[in-house]
């Protein structure tokens, strides 16, 4: 019985690391489930920009794709556990380049803030005194912290409110809870297209970074797989159809 335990046991962490499952090797990709449009649920479905470049990876490996919805905050934990075999999902790689094996980058990504339609915020200076909403574990998160590359902005702010996800940080920023949310310029695009006449963007840019997939430290060998079969993606022009279908504007790929 102990014996037979720690079979099923090993064979659970297999399962979400690459292995075979009845012939067919699974993917498992980590992705925060509220972050439009890389990675987000409409309906019982999980769609994005990110989910949608997977899918098609696993289509021309013969794998299958599997779509696992993390808490951002134990991405790690879920990692390297083995539970997922990567991040992917609007993951920046500026400032966590030690902590994974990357792939090439394959999305130039700003950080921008985002306002409402009527606020008097025309620029970064006007963010003095003001109420800033960031999501958790995010780099504009870590640079406007008092440590962090643009901690000389995030120092004029009155306060730098951190949210779980930027759903709720948008959220706040309709209902006057935050007056600016500090964020990706994908997502803040997505908000304002669904939301039309809500919110707009300060013409400047906070910092600018790029996206990668995230691989546990030392898997050089399945994110080689990954990233051959992505660059073919993108050089065949599928990647560029996937991006259009999310509203990411074809100077933000970087793998063409």
């Amino acid at each position: 019985m102990k014996r037979l335990i720690i079979a099923l046991a090993a064979a659970a962490v297999l399962a979400g690391c690459g292995e075979k499952d009845d012939g067919t090797r699974k993917f498992t990709v980590g992705f925060d489930a509220d972050f439009p449009p890389y990675g987000y649920k409409d309906g019982a479905e999980y769609k994005g920009f990110d989910l949608d470049l997977a899918r098609e990876v696993c289509a021309r490996r013969g794998w299958r794709f599997v779509a696992s919805p993390i808490n951002w905050d134990a991405k790690d934990l879920e990692l390297n556990s083995g539970a997922i075999d990567c991040i992917w999902n609007g993951f920046t790689m500026q400032g966590r380049e030690e902590g994974y094996t990357w792939t090439a980058p394959y999305v130039d990504n700003s950080q921008v803030v985002l306002v409402k339609s009527g606020s008097p915020i025309m620029t970064l200076a006007d963010l003095a005194g003001k109420i800033v909403g960031v999501q958790t574990d995010t780099p504009v998160q870590k640079a406007l912290s008092k440590d962090g590359d643009r901690k000389e902005l995030g120092a004029t702010f009155k306060e730098l409110v951190v949210m779980p996800n930027y759903n709720q940080a948008v959220n706040e920023l309709g209902m006057g809870g935050v007056e600016a949310v500090a964020m990706d310029v994908g997502v803040a695009r997505r908000k304002m297209a669904d939301l039309p006449g809500r919110f707009r963007m300060l013409d400047e840019i906070v910092m600018t970074e790029t996206y990668g997939i995230g691989f546990k430290k030392g898997n050089v060998a399945l994110k080689d797989e990954v990233e051959s079969t992505l660059r073919e993606i993108f050089a065949d022009g599928t990647g560029a159809g996937i991006a259009a279908r999310y509203g990411i504007e074809p100077t933000a790929l970087l793998m063409k």
